[in-house]
């Protein structure tokens, strides 16, 4: 396994595609990343990117009966922080609010009760804190 963990923002499309499924699982086979990707996976090209992604760093694996098992390096929290990160600068240019407000104009009808009252109380919260 990679000392320096990789920036997880610097994926291609496939790669985030295989990290995703990685993710969700908590670790797979090749098999079972070819099975989950979509439009048609050629088993070759798959263990190809499983290597390039191990050898880049944001891969592990464990030899398992004869079946390799690869497991993230970066923690699901971390990637999505760096996902957020990544959004914010992208097309927010930092802003939090803007993609906040953004978010909830996307969701509000969606939202449970439960998410009303997390959400207004981290509002309190940042106001009580003066941030």
């Amino acid at each position: 396994m990679s000392q320096n963990k990789p920036d997880i923002s610097n994926l291609t499309r496939r790669e985030r595609q295989i990290m995703d499924i990685i993710y969700r699982q908590g670790k797979a086979t090749a098999v079972e990343v070819m099975d989950s990707l979509p439009g048609k996976a050629v088993n070759a090209t798959v263990r190809t990117m499983l290597n390039v992604l191990e050898s880049k760093g944001y891969l592990y694996h464990e030899r398992i009966k004869g079946r390799f098992l690869y497991y993230p390096t970066i923690s699901v929290a971390k990637a999505r922080k760096t996902a957020l990160e990544n959004v914010l600068d992208t097309f927010f240019k930092g802003a939090e609010a803007n993609a906040v407000i953004s978010i909830l104009k996307q969701t509000e009808s969606n939202l449970s009760n439960e998410d009303r009252e997390r959400i207004a109380d981290l509002i309190e919260k940042s106001r009580a804190e003066g941030r």
